[in-house]
């Protein structure tokens, strides 16, 4: 086992090969670019704990547990398969690389491709050796030659484009069933029978857990690890086989549904493993489409998952790069308020959909897609949130978090700072929305029918103030005129636009 000191590794002495490949947090897995063309017999293999990463930021607690976890399990596994691993702590990741050159004279040091910018940047300014990712099923190559001349970039002619090169749910040149998504069927509201959901996978946390939550720092927050992130592949392949076999065959009706006896429903919680490269996406999609041909899955559950991965994942990868770096920047609407002190557990709310989202991520690191669009984000859109404070907070907090990850979602999605280069409208709703999909609503002290009075609910309130702020960039939007121009007709709305006013300073003060 790989004893890790600060800056350097205690070996044992040996001949030692002359080219070195780095390793990066989010490529652990032994089949990625650079590492499958290594062998012991001519690779070191290096690693980097950077202090100024892990300080950068307010880490949730579980989302560093399972990054540093996950690295010294992998790298254990390296050095018993007979790799010299320099594992090393050092303060950035170039200085790390610094004392590993200065301690060894590799000859060569190579490194896959990165999966965001900065990192990029960074190797190629060391002199590292970039070796085409094959972590996604679409290259920014593949994608820039796909996006070609196109005007506007729309993730369903991306996904269709996607089965048909890839040949998941086709039969032949068609899509299995005869549709290309189950979309209509995959919108039931929660289910009223108080059925239960299957429990997530859990492991004994051991020795080397332990010791890496000792040494997180006193910033990090939420809930201690319980064992239910997997940090070895090993463990991943195990969650893996449970998503399909339990999980899977219910996911789809209910895959848009919130309720707040349940954190992860029947969502296969998959998407941390992909992210650190513990899963390979060809993997999880190959037991789809295995468990649908074998009549296990039904073609609405199975397209929904697919559609997640290949689709709704790889576009957001690919339109991370098309965009980047100036992406960063983006703020259209001018939203200049700080994120909510709630956000930051510096204050309660009595909103119950708020409360129980934001009370999943502090026990589990863990909101599924809708709860972070259309609570999380959906409120941040409608307050006006600063993007960039959204986007490192929800980094910083989901146990599948990256910066590729969330610009576009964040960004793009949630927040319309892109101007619709991601979606074709921004995802504002008011409180029917969140009854519709929820049980939130239900004895919360906010009426979701009211958008005045001090009982009215703060999205309800928000949703028009939204539209009535904002008349000038919707009115012409065909997907979301017709709601500005319902604003307008609202024989209170000077009444709802002091009332927002009185939610959004009740929202700053932490008092909702």
């Amino acid at each position: 086992m790989i004893e890790v000191v600060a800056g350097e590794q205690k070996r044992s002495k040996r001949m030692s090969p002359r080219s070195t490949v780095w390793v990066l947090g989010d490529q652990l897995n032994r089949n990625l670019a650079a590492l499958q063309l290594a062998d012991p017999s001519t690779h070191k293999v290096l690693f980097v704990q950077s202090q100024a990463k892990l300080e950068s930021k307010t880490w949730h607690r579980q989302r560093a547990h399972l990054v540093i976890t996950s690295m010294r399990r992998f790298a254990a596994e390296l050095e018993a398969e007979g790799f010299e691993v320099d594992y090393r702590i050092a303060r950035t990741l170039g200085d790390g690389l610094a004392d590993h050159r200065g301690e060894h004279q590799p000859e060569h040091i190579s490194a896959t491709e990165p999966a965001s910018w900065s990192g990029r940047e960074l190797l190629l300014q060391h002199g590292v050796e970039l070796v085409r990712t094959n972590q996604f099923l679409c290259h920014p190559d593949e994608f820039e030659a796909w996006v070609g001349s196109r005007k506007s970039l729309k993730m369903e002619d991306f996904y269709r484009w996607q089965r048909r090169r890839l040949g998941y749910l086709m039969d032949g040149e068609e899509p299995a069933e005869g549709k290309w998504n189950f979309d209509s069927e995959n919108r039931e509201r929660p289910p009223k029978d108080g059925r239960s959901w299957p429990e997530p996978v859990r492991n004994e946390l051991d020795s080397l857990d332990r010791a890496v939550l000792a040494d997180l720092p006193s910033t990090c927050w939420g809930a201690e690890p319980d064992g239910t992130w997997a940090t070895s592949r090993a463990e991943a392949i195990s969650r893996l086989r449970f998503a399909i076999d339990e999980i899977l065959p219910r996911f789809g009706p209910h895959e848009d549904a919130m309720l707040s006896t349940s954190w992860h429903l029947a969502h296969t919680l998959l998407s941390p493993y992909l992210n650190l490269g513990l899963l390979h996406p060809t993997e999880v999609c190959d037991e789809i489409e295995i468990a649908y041909r074998a009549g296990l899955v039904p073609i609405a559950s199975a397209e929904g998952l697919l559609r997640q991965i290949i689709g709704w994942r790889e576009f957001v990868w690919g339109c991370y790069w098309h965009w980047m770096p100036s992406y960063r920047g983006r703020n259209e609407l001018a939203a200049n308020r700080p994120l909510p002190p709630v956000f930051l557990g510096k204050a309660s709310t009595q909103m119950r959909c708020v409360e129980s989202t934001l009370g999943a991520v502090h026990d589990h690191g863990y909101a599924h897609h809708i709860q972070r669009l259309m609570i999380l984000g959906n409120l941040c859109l409608l307050a006006g949130v600063r993007p960039g404070e959204l986007v490192e907070w929800m980094w910083a907090s989901f146990v599948d978090g990256a910066e590729w990850v969330m610009l576009p979602n964040v960004l793009g999605m949630a927040l319309y700072a892109d101007g619709g280069l991601m979606a074709t409208k921004p995802y504002a709703s008011g409180g029917a929305y969140i009854d519709k999909m929820s049980d939130y609503c239900k004895d919360c002290v906010y009426d979701r029918k009211k958008r005045t009075g001090e009982d009215a609910c703060p999205f309800t309130t928000l949703y028009w103030d939204f539209l009535a702020r904002h008349e000038d960039k919707f009115a012409r939007n065909p997907r979301v005129a017709q709601q500005v121009r319902a604003a307008h007709r609202l024989s209170d709305l000077d009444e709802v636009r002091g009332r927002a006013v009185q939610v959004l300073l009740r929202l700053d003060r932490g008092e909702l």
